[in-house]
């Protein structure tokens, strides 16, 4: 926590792999987020179906931990259970594996309801905070926004409710705007928030989102979308002919240091 409470926070990227974590470790932050979405991708699933299974994402977390020797937060969807109780199972598995942090969300994985009752929601939290015992942060999120219900007072309540119950990181992905967003945080003040890249009508600046008392900035899967996005290029480039413009990017001397080295 002490990262969120020191002026400025912190800005926490996602990684995807090995290479991704260790780039970033490299290049100088100091705590990494996994991605359920991104993690989803590179197994050719869909996020937010659990098509992932807790299992496979604590393996994850828990190797890019050990090849950087960072900090770890576990986007770790609706807490991979059905009930309160498997939350905080899911939790003290977390705590278990070396996690440092970790991600409960109020989704269902239905598409046809995507949202849990905000009983349902609170009690998930509680739990989660109950089992984490202070060993672990808990961020606990709404996907309102993201999930087509444009609430902002429930998206407000709910995540005073996951405070209130003690959780130690509130996030609510893509507020609409700016205002929405500098009213969340005097809302649940002086509750950290976590900020996916920024409100959803435009992209602002770290300093930008630090002077709205934005605590901490993540990405979510937009670095692995933009590595992805390199990558169709290159096809393209390679169906043209185009070797060289395929084949540039990072060596694999590179990657050979980066793996080489030791946390």
């Amino acid at each position: 926590m002490a990262l969120h409470a020191r002026e400025g926070g912190l800005v926490m990227p996602n990684a995807w792999d090995g290479v991704s974590a260790l780039i970033l470790a490299d290049a100088g932050f100091e705590a990494i987020g996994t991605s359920s979405a991104a993690l989803a991708a590179t197994l050719g699933r869909i996020d937010g179906r659990h098509s992932v299974t807790g299992e496979e994402h604590l393996d994850h977390a828990h190797l890019l931990g050990r090849l950087t020797g960072l900090p770890v937060n576990g986007d770790f969807e609706d807490g991979y259970g059905e009930t309160p109780g498997d939350v905080a199972a899911t939790v003290d598995s977390a705590v278990t594996r070396g996690l440092a942090g970790i991600g409960i969300e109020d989704t269902t994985g239905n598409p046809d309801g995507p949202i849990r009752d905000f009983d349902d929601a609170v009690s998930r939290v509680r739990s989660a905070v109950t089992a984490a015992k202070r060993r672990i942060v808990i961020t606990a999120r709404t996907d309102n926004f993201i999930q087509g219900r444009p609430d902002l007072d429930d998206t407000i309540r709910r995540l005073t409710a996951f405070a209130e119950v003690g959780a130690d990181v509130l996030y609510a992905p893509f507020p609409p705007d700016l205002e929405s967003l500098v009213a969340i945080v005097a809302a649940v003040a002086p509750t950290p928030i976590n900020v996916l890249i920024s409100p959803a009508d435009q992209v602002l600046t770290v300093t930008e989102l630090q002077k709205a008392g934005v605590k901490r900035i993540s990405l979510g899967p937009a670095l692995y979308t933009h590595a992805m996005g390199a990558l169709e290029q290159a096809a393209k480039a390679l169906l043209a002919g185009d070797t060289a413009t395929a084949t540039t990017g990072i060596s694999f001397d590179r990657l050979s240091e980066l793996l080489a080295r030791e946390p």
